[in-house]
C-alpha cells in the first residue's frame, strides 16, 4: 500500500490574510473600549467588557494591557464596584495637530477602515477637513 503525503489546505484563507483580520479586530475592540471607558460613569469590569464585545475575559485583559503598554491611561479600581476607567476628563480639549500628525492619523484610520466603526468614520470626516480644508 502506497501513501501519498498531501497537504490537504485546512483554510481558505492565507495566514497573512487572517492576521490581517485578526489586527483589525483588536483595533476595533480597542476603540470600542476606550471610548465606553470614557464615556463610563462607574469603572467596567472585564466582565462587562467582554459581554458587550462578545469575547473572552481574558482577551478583553490583554487589550487593557495593550492599551496601557500604548500609554493609554487606563486607571484599575479595586474593590466591590472596581473596575477600569479612564484618567480623563469628561469633555477632551480641542487638539491642534500639525499635518503629519493628521496624516499619521488618516493613515492609520484607512488601515483600520474608516467606516468600521461610527467614530472612525467621524474622525476621518473631521481629519480630512482639516486637512483640506473642504
Amino acid at each position: 500500500m502506497i501513501s501519498e503525503n498531501r497537504a490537504v489546505p485546512t483554510e481558505t484563507t492565507s495566514p497573512s490574510s487572517l492576521d490581517n483580520v485578526l489586527t483589525l479586530r483588536r483595533v476595533v475592540r480597542q476603540q470600542r473600549i476606550v471610548e465606553w471607558l470614557s464615556s463610563a460613569t462607574l469603572p467596567l469590569t472585564a466582565v462587562a467588557l467582554a459581554q458587550r464585545l462578545g469575547v473572552s475575559v481574558r482577551t478583553v485583559e490583554r487589550d487593557l494591557a495593550r492599551l496601557r503598554e500604548s500609554g493609554v491611561p487606563i486607571v484599575s479600581v479595586p474593590g466591590t464596584n472596581g473596575g477600569s476607567r479612564l484618567a480623563s476628563q469628561r469633555n477632551p480639549e480641542p487638539v491642534q495637530l500639525t499635518v503629519p500628525e493628521i496624516s499619521a492619523l488618516i493613515a492609520s484610520l484607512a488601515a483600520l477602515g474608516p467606516t468600521e466603526t461610527d467614530s472612525a468614520a467621524s474622525a476621518m470626516d473631521a481629519l480630512t477637513r482639516a486637512l483640506t480644508g473642504i
